[in-house]
């Protein structure tokens, strides 16, 4: 009996098919790619944090006269963005907690942009480059090479 298939939908399934193929071959990446995400963003928050505790004065003579954070003094502003700088990032390098780090982290960008009377175009590209990885992170979740999802297993194993 001949094929009922045309040579245009032979071409097609082997379209559809190879678009299968490279789906699940991006798919395989997904895991790598949250992680490298969350170790590039948490290293640019955490040095931030460390350089932050390096020299207290000047991190409070920065709070006070080049960052204005709204409705905080520059002592609580100082210590609320050095420990966030320095507590979120782990957590998200971990993925424990890694959308509340990243929410958190988010806060941080977004506070940071805002403090500035003026930031250069270049800093603001950044600002936004990391705000979107953390939205991502956000959205979607640190992914599979986290301690969330196995500390999640292990608790509801004991319960």
């Amino acid at each position: 009996m001949p094929s009922l298939q045309t040579p245009s939908a032979s071409w097609t399934t082997r379209a559809v098919a190879l678009w299968d193929r490279l789906e699940r071959s991006l798919n395989t990446l997904q895991p790598l790619a949250a992680l490298l995400a969350r170790l590039y963003v948490a290293q640019v928050f955490f040095l931030s944090g460390l350089t932050k505790l390096r020299d207290w004065d000047i991190t409070l003579a920065l709070f006070a006269d080049e960052y204005h954070v709204p409705l905080l003094s520059p002592a609580v502003a100082a210590a609320l963005g050095t420990a966030g700088e320095l507590v979120l990032p782990v957590l998200l390098v971990l993925g424990l907690a890694g959308r509340f780090a990243a929410l958190g982290l988010s806060v941080v960008n977004g506070v940071a942009v805002l403090a500035l009377a003026e930031i250069a175009p270049a800093a603001l590209q950044q600002h936004i480059t990391w705000g979107v990885l953390l939205a991502a992170l956000a959205l979607y979740g640190c992914g599979p090479w986290s301690l969330g999802p196995v500390l999640r297993r292990w608790v509801l194993r004991g319960a």
